[in-house]
């Protein structure tokens, strides 16, 4: 099966279980591993026959803008389910890391496998 990619998108959201961070914005960077079948947008040639990763990409920012979550873990499963549930997505692979959280390291996050039905 193929697949359509998202790598680095970035969006703002209020993330995070401490109380100074139910206040800020902080950056997500998401990579998504949709799965799909591109033939038929192959051979017409035609947006309407894929995963639209421009519309994909606004919804996800979207969401991130008019929604809070306390995990990573959260708002992973919700846009899996999103993404499952508005486009149709059949199997997917999304990487949810969040910058700076740990002063150690360049980002935590988590890494989700999830299938539609």
């Amino acid at each position: 099966m193929d697949q359509v990619l998202i790598e680095g998108l970035t969006l703002e959201t209020v993330i995070g279980v401490y109380d100074w961070e139910r206040n800020v914005r902080q950056r997500l960077e998401l990579d998504l591993e949709l799965v799909t079948d591109i033939r038929p947008a192959a051979q017409h040639d035609d947006l309407t026959r894929t995963l639209d990763y421009a519309a994909i990409c606004q919804r996800l920012a979207d969401y991130a803008d008019a929604n809070a979550h306390g995990l990573v873990e959260t708002f992973a499963e919700r846009v899996a389910a999103l993404l499952i549930d508005e486009f149709g997505v059949r199997r997917l692979r999304l990487t949810v890391r969040k910058p700076g959280a740990v002063a150690a390291a360049r980002a935590v996050g988590v890494r989700i496998e999830r299938e539609a039905g």
